[in-house]
């Protein structure tokens, strides 16, 4: 994992720009930026968080472990928030294990760093109030749908989520991966992702996905992709 101290403003970092500039300045000092990679584990579950990160255009997957061993991705986290959220729920242990799925970067924290400047009041705490709240909303909504929904609507959906987060329409996903994160079998992936690319909506080849036609994936997914998207805009227009 690289570091370099944050040189520029957090433009891109949506959570870390919507702060007034004087709060942000004063985080400044105790933000670094490091480079995520693909499968890295940036917490496991019961363990303590010792920092929080940013993302940049990484995305940070959410994964519970059910019993057998298999993991089942319960959330997502990408430029639009903080991977970390327990810390300012009042607790330093992670409830889930959060690996990168999409490498990058982001800025990182100490966790003793932010409850300091949560203590200070101003505008962060209601920021991630605001940003529990979407989280929350993800997550239940990432529920109903592996409960619901077909394989096809279900990678609809997670495809937008990831399309959302990296702003590329090139990415780097396996079917074996995939399958993991949704809680399938491989050969249900390999099902729903063949007939997306005979429709013209992704191309899929080695590992690498690329996205099409947005639009038509929008037409495909369960509405469980718009709750969740609307609460994430919501958040960032408050």
């Amino acid at each position: 994992m690289r570091r370099s101290k944050a040189t520029s403003p957090p433009i891109t970092y949506l959570l870390l720009a919507a702060l007034p500039r004087k709060e942000y300045e004063r985080l400044r000092p105790h933000l670094e930026l490091v480079s995520l990679h693909i499968s890295e584990v940036l917490y496991e579950a019961g363990a303590s968080i010792r920092h929080v990160y940013f993302p940049h255009y990484s995305m940070i997957s959410l994964l519970t472990l059910r019993v057998g061993g298999e993991k089942v991705e319960v959330g997502v986290i990408g430029r639009e928030g903080m991977v970390g959220l327990p810390v300012f729920l009042g607790t330093d242990i992670s409830p889930n294990q959060v690996i990168v799925q999409v490498a990058d970067g982001a800025m990182r924290m100490k966790s003793e760093a932010l409850k300091a400047e949560l203590r200070r009041g101003g505008a962060l705490p209601g920021l991630l109030l605001r940003y529990t709240h979407a989280r929350i909303t993800q997550i239940s909504q990432t529920a109903a749908c592996n409960s619901l929904h077909t394989v096809g609507e279900r990678l609809c959906r997670w495809l937008l989520m990831v399309h959302d987060r990296v702003e590329s329409d090139d990415f780097l996903l396996t079917h074996e991966y995939i399958s993991e994160m949704l809680g399938v079998r491989r050969a249900g992936v390999t099902s729903a992702a063949r007939l997306l690319q005979q429709g013209g909506l992704i191309r899929y080849s080695y590992g690498k996905v690329t996205i099409l036609n947005r639009k038509g994936l929008e037409q495909t997914a369960c509405e469980c992709y718009r709750i969740a998207i609307t609460e994430v805009n919501r958040f960032h227009k408050t």
